[in-house]
């Protein structure tokens, strides 16, 4: 009896566990990942860190086209001094000069103030895609590990979208949506500050729930 409990139990051990494993990968959950990431108190603080950064890139962007507006403004002067008669002809031929100097400045300052666009284009998107892939990937380790401690083999993006901007996923029950609690999960951290902002705007809709019924 004890030999052939030695040579069942091992596997039956096997059976239990490929069952548990069966089991825990035909279990599915949803979470809605824009809501995650909307809320998720990094983003807010990615995205202020973004709008000052253009702010700044901004600031530079006009002081160059304030320079440009007043070189234009010098370059229509001294046009206009190469043409009167009042002054000498050496005078006027100085002016000439000095307005053809000016026009290749102003011109040089137009391609600095295209290739700035340009730059600051590429720069902010490059940073926003970083610190979105970034937060992406920090979601998806919380969702992961609240997948695999709940048992659940899959878990769908009820927001995800095909290329034609149609849902992915048609419908879902939300008896197994993820999404508030690992929200919660993920603003465990977030500062005081942070935290009293999201509470407001978390009462101001429930105010307009309450006065749309």
């Amino acid at each position: 009896m004890k030999s052939l409990l030695k040579q069942t139990l091992p596997a039956l051990l096997l059976v239990a566990l490929l069952g548990n494993s069966a089991w825990a990968q035909g279990r599915i959950a949803t979470v809605d990942l824009r809501k995650l990431f909307d809320n998720y108190w990094k983003t807010k603080q990615a995205d202020a860190a973004l709008k000052e950064r253009a702010a700044d890139i901004e600031k530079d962007h006009q002081t160059m086209i304030e320079d440009w507006k007043k070189a234009k403004d010098d370059y229509q002067a001294l046009l206009a001094d190469a043409s009167n008669q009042t002054l000498s002809v050496e005078e006027r031929d100085k002016r000439k000069k000095s307005a053809e100097e000016k026009f290749k400045q102003i011109k040089d300052s137009e391609e600095a103030i295209a290739q700035y666009e340009r730059q600051a284009r590429t720069s902010l998107d490059e940073q926003r895609k970083r610190m979105r892939d970034k937060l992406v990937e920090e979601i998806r380790a919380v969702v992961k590990a609240k997948a695999v401690s709940a048992g659940y083999g899959t878990v769908f993006d009820t927001a995800a979208e095909s290329a034609n901007g149609t849902p992915i996923l048609l419908y879902a029950s939300g008896e197994n949506d993820l999404t508030d609690a690992l929200l919660a999960q993920l603003n465990v951290g977030a500062p005081a500050e942070t935290a009293k902002t999201d509470e407001k705007t978390a009462n101001k809709q429930d105010e307009k729930k309450k006065d749309k019924k």
